[in-house]
């Protein structure tokens, strides 16, 4: 963009603004708000909460002395103004995109990044940390962290302001409360953030004030009402926080950049030994009508028209795996009353919000709490329903405990639809889904099933319902199936049994998940090469098609394993059996293709497979080398 600002183009660095007037940090602002929607435009990406927190983000790095000050921002989506402020306004069309800018903080990014995130509520925590270091080496620095309301719902923000308060270590909270997360909002927490009202002396009061309020004229009532607001702050809004060993303040407007610089430099200048907690009140989309009108306040688009707001929309006649797997359940559903879903602040993400419609009180969104949804579900469980955890990989990480513990170890059966497996493109390695095969098939009582193509992920919901005796998971990638006819919902599989997609001689792959067409498309390639070989649709991971792998073991002089996995997957079971049963002793050459030992950038997703290995010219080399491979190991003397 050409389009030339009167003071964005003069700021690079937060020391640009140190001497702008307050009312030319308005203008500013104004200029970054403009500069981030014509940015996330064109590359797409998360609008609504960076639009929030644009007047926010010009106080804070006005007032504090970055990066020596740490400013700390929960999850991430409210970075590009951020970014554009802190040296890398030049590259902010460069976001999600391969060799561009992280949609989230990044510590190997940005000094001005002291903490990296994508994941939320992790903010209080690290930065107690920082401020604790602060404090052991005698550091003046401050330490700032930014949550916002939906992310306060986690238990482990709570954790945090717990043993904030009892430390009392000095550090600023600054509280986003936008009322708006990415779904309705949900949770006590919030509830009590937008409305703490039931206590009997505020009640009894603004009665009284609504009364007076009635009796004068309209320009004294609107006064009246902000000092309700006040009022209500000062007699209820910072009791949580105070119990907590907060100092409060608050709530104010978050777009005031008056008000904001003010306080902010009173939190910072203030003699309080212990943590600050600023309750400020923002508009998610402010500035963009179309966002702020928007139900998600444009949370996360793909490029869109600047001037209509109308998004992009890749054109496919093929439905979504999300949605596939929510036709599939509502479909169940209507048949069996004890289904039930369940969805960690993710309702649309999963598709639970399609169920949610159809069966209101059969679905639960507990908010950012993925360790309380594992568990909940496991509740459930007890109790004879059959409950569906509509959960993210990467967020199931989060849950790992309650996953062995409470579901696990008692063998209940809870559901796992794992969504977004594998590598997911422009959120990068913080979203993919890498390891949660290895992390649950290494569980005892557990059923673990990855979907080669949409058709496989319907049977493999069919077979969900019927397994009433231990956990059980299937794992779909993001984004469009191949195009495949879907079966009804009464074709089931057969526990622990593949499938035979084409026979061989010489060389087997067993295929674990979403690569299958990129098998089939080297199977070609080597058969013009002269090399014919068998495909196989594993299913499972956990329990094994032992006898179908004894068998290719037995007639094939290779077998190849590939998996949208890290190690320790599919792969792992595979090597273990053949081990187990001197398979590998009979010159039988054994390859497991997996995704590498690092963390893979954000890119185009087909791009990322490639930079993995596990693409169609991948798989066709790995199977060349090893035919050709003749390594013989000497034993020394």
């Amino acid at each position: 963009m050409n389009k030339k600002f009167k003071y964005l183009d003069n700021v690079n660095f937060p020391s640009d603004i140190k001497n702008l007037s307050l009312s030319e940090l308005k203008e500013l602002a104004a200029e970054v708000r403009q500069e981030m929607i014509d940015a996330v435009s064109e590359t797409g990406g998360h609008l609504g909460a960076g639009l929030g927190v644009v007047e926010l983000t010009v106080a804070l790095h006005y007032v504090f002395n970055t990066p020596n000050d740490k400013l700390i921002w929960d999850v991430g989506h409210q970075t590009y103004p951020h970014k554009i402020l802190t040296g890398r306004k030049d590259k902010i069309r460069s976001l999600r995109k391969g060799g561009g800018l992280s949609g989230f903080t990044k510590r190997s990014e940005s000094e001005y990044d002291p903490f990296g995130a994508a994941h939320s509520s992790t903010s209080i925590s690290s930065a107690l940390g920082i401020a604790t270091a602060n404090k052991l080496s005698n550091k003046s620095d401050d330490v700032i962290a930014v949550i916002g309301d939906g992310a306060m719902s986690a238990g482990m923000a709570y954790e945090a302001m717990n043993n904030a308060g009892a430390s009392k270590t000095k550090m600023i909270v600054i509280l986003n409360d936008n009322d708006m997360s990415i779904a309705k909002p949900v949770g006590a927490m919030r509830a009590y953030l937008a409305k703490i009202l039931s206590g009997k002396l505020y009640f009894s009061f603004r009665e009284t004030v609504k009364l007076i309020i009635s009796a004068f004229s309209k320009r004294f009532s609107k006064k009246a009402g902000k000092a309700e607001d006040f009022l209500r702050s000062a007699v209820t809004g910072g009791t949580l926080f105070s119990s907590m060993g907060f100092y409060y303040m608050g709530p104010i407007d978050g777009h005031d950049i008056d008000d904001l610089a003010s306080v902010l430099k009173n939190a910072r200048d203030i003699n309080y030994d212990g943590p600050i907690m600023i309750h400020i009140k923002t508009k998610k989309g402010k500035g963009y009508e179309f966002a702020e009108k928007s139900e998600d306040k444009f949370h996360g688009v793909t490029k869109f028209n600047v001037n209509t707001g109308v998004q992009e929309k890749k054109k496919s006649n093929v439905p979504a795996y999300t949605k596939i797997f929510a036709n599939t359940l509502v479909k169940h559903a209507e048949k069996d009353s004890k289904i039930v879903g369940i969805t960690a602040a993710m309702p649309s993400g999963t598709g639970m919000d399609i169920f949610g419609k159809k069966f209101p009180s059969r679905m639960f969104d507990v908010g950012i709490a993925e360790q309380h949804a594992v568990t909940f579900a496991a509740g459930l469980a007890t109790e004879g329903y059959k409950p569906y955890a509509a959960i993210y990989s990467t967020f199931l990480q989060r849950a790992y405990d309650q996953v062995v513990h409470d579901v696990a170890i008692q063998s209940l059966p809870v559901r796992f639809a794992i969504d977004r497996a594998g590598l997911v493109g422009a959120d990068g390695p913080t979203h993919a889904g890498s390891f949660d095969i290895t992390y649950l098939s290494t569980l005892p009582n557990f059923v673990v099933m990855a979907a080669s193509d949409e058709a496989e992920l319907v049977r493999m919901i069919n077979t969900s319902v019927d397994i009433n005796d231990k956990p059980s998971a299937f794992r779909y990638p993001r984004g469009n199936g191949i195009g495949v006819e879907l079966p009804n919902i009464s074709e089931k599989l057969e526990i622990g049994k593949g499938r035979i997609i084409r026979e061989g001689k010489k060389v087997a792959i067993l295929n674990f998940g979403g690569r299958l067409n990129e098998c089939l498309i080297a199977c070609e390639n080597l058969k013009k090469k002269g090399i014919n070989l068998t495909l196989f649709d594993a299913r499972f991971a956990k329990p094994l098609d032992q006898n179908t792998i004894w068998q290719l073991a037995r007639d094939h002089e290779t077998i190849i394993s590939i998996e949208e996995g890290s190690i320790g997957g599919f792969g792992s079971h595979v090597s273990q059996y053949l081990f187990d049963n001197n398979l590998i002793d009979n010159n039988l050459k054994f390859r497991s293709m997996i995704l590498p030992d690092r963390f893979i950038d954000h890119d185009k997703p087909e791009q990322m497979y490639k930079y993995a290995g596990l693409d169609a010219s991948s798989i066709e080399t790995k199977i060349l080398d090893t035919l050709n491979s003749k390594v013989v190991i000497k034993k020394s003397n």
